[in-house]
């Protein structure tokens, strides 16, 4: 099919939000993938660092997963969890034994939006209460559905009608562009180039973040809510982090007033962040409820919900029923993505290629005035650019779509994030190499340099 009808079926046949999300003057044309790499129609090679928004985990096409889905598809494509068939069960105890206790019991869904949808309805049962407290962030994203909507931080999302009722919104502890933040606040290789004269081991801008979320609870909700939603470090906000300490006195602050703790791993689990395989875990905290998706089956449509017996047994006490929800052949690849991430150490990729990464663009931002902050942990990066360092303002779109498109015509996809768009997204698949990074960062500085001229 040529390029000039498949525009022509986007704008006539494909729902009319499809234009709006293609990100380049001059458009992709994906034919083909292989692990961190993407071809276009025309045989051009992409390296390939925003893995479908965070979505392939192991590589495009991996080997190992494409095995596991061909042998599902010769025996068994669908049935539903009435009968009891092996790959459902296999694959429950399988991810069941990386979480903590008492994290034990499974929901699989299709989606991110529909697991979070889930988790609020089991939130609020649980609790007999109803109101849920989110960050009003700089781009903060759990889902698209009516009620998640009321979590998601960003007007480009809403819609002029009731939705996600009961949904509060607190102050993001955002270091870099929010009020407070410091030199040692938040836990990356890279932290922001603001200075503080806070002590080892303690942290001002945690403190004031969190009277904040005090000043939430007695101000705008009940006193008694249903839960807390965060995702371990943002993703459609552009990796924003919090200072360390900031989710563990956030979730006892929550439980005090009988809510539970939700962790959205949708972007940040799956050993993405390198030194942990859930981003909760880099904060010392144990939820309640962790929701997950993209990652879990390379790229396949799967989501999950995992949480404790008790807060099972109180949803229990409706029907709950989800026709795909563990379908035999998204079983069967989110079980080999499991076993991939270990037998290839792509958790430990994770983190030294994303190490390297950051601690190289770090020296980009010293470099460039543009480029106002580099934070994240493993390969989940955020580059944040600035007009000056000094003011912090937004780079404006047209430049950022300007350094985007150069990226892309030299041979690199990235993303972009933020409540602006300022924020160039790095989240590869987790078997890139460390010539791979190499490259990007080659790549950027070009592009950068270019940029800088035309300026």
């Amino acid at each position: 099919m040529s390029k000039e009808r498949m525009l022509d079926i986007r704008r006539q046949n494909c729902n009319p939000m499809t234009p709006k999300v293609t990100y380049y003057k001059r458009p992709v044309f994906i034919h083909q993938g292989y692990m961190q790499w993407l071809w276009d129609v025309d045989g051009r090679r992409y390296l390939d660092l925003f893995a479908g928004v965070a979505t392939v985990s192991v590589g495009h096409c991996h080997p190992k997963v494409l095995t596991a889905a061909e042998q599902q598809l010769k025996k068994l494509w669908h049935t539903t969890n009435i009968y009891i068939y092996p790959t459902l069960h296999e694959y429950c105890e399988k991810l069941a034994s990386y979480l903590p206790d008492p994290l034990k019991v499974i929901y699989l869904t299709n989606s991110g939006s529909e697991a979070n949808d889930l988790a609020m309805l089991m939130a609020r049962l649980h609790t007999g209460n109803y109101d849920i407290i989110t960050f009003r962030s700089k781009g903060s994203y759990h889902g698209g559905g009516p009620q998640t909507l009321g979590l998601t931080s960003n007007a480009a999302y809403k819609y002029p009608v009731a939705s996600g009722l009961g949904c509060t919104n607190t102050m993001c502890p955002d270091v870099f562009r929010g009020p407070w933040g410091g030199s040692h606040c938040r836990d990356s290789p890279v932290q922001t180039i603001r200075d503080c004269s806070c002590a080892q081991g303690h942290c001002k801008a945690n403190e004031l973040y969190i009277e904040q979320l005090r000043e939430t609870l007695a101000t705008s909700v009940p006193t008694r809510i249903a839960g807390f939603f965060a995702e371990p470090i943002q993703g459609v906000g552009g990796a924003v982090q919090y200072p360390r300490d900031f989710l563990k006195e956030a979730y006892r602050l929550v439980r005090e007033r009988g809510g539970i703790c939700i962790a959205d791993e949708v972007q940040t689990g799956f050993g993405r962040t390198g030194s942990h395989f859930w981003g909760f875990q880099g904060h010392d905290v144990i939820p309640d409820m962790v929701t997950m998706a993209k990652g879990i089956g390379n790229g396949f449509p799967m989501g999950a919900v995992v949480t404790t017996p008790e807060i099972a047994a109180s949803f229990a006490r409706g029907v709950h029923f989800n026709t795909f929800g563990g379908n035999p052949v998204a079983c069967a690849m989110a079980s080999s993505v499991l076993d991939t991430i270990q037998e290839d150490k792509m958790q430990k990729v994770s983190l030294d290629v994303g190490t390297y990464l950051l601690k190289e663009l770090a020296k980009l931002r010293d470099k460039y005035e543009i480029i106002g902050d580099v934070r994240g942990k493993g390969l989940m990066i955020g580059v944040e650019m600035v007009t000056d360092k000094t003011s912090r303002t937004p780079l404006p779109s047209g430049e950022m779509s300007e350094i985007f498109e150069d990226v892309k015509d030299m041979g690199v996809l990235i993303g972009k994030g933020g409540l602006y768009g300022q924020i160039f997204r790095i989240k590869p698949p987790m078997c890139i190499t460390m010539e791979d990074a190499d490259f990007f960062l080659a790549v950027f500085d070009k592009s950068l340099h270019n940029h800088m001229k035309k300026r």
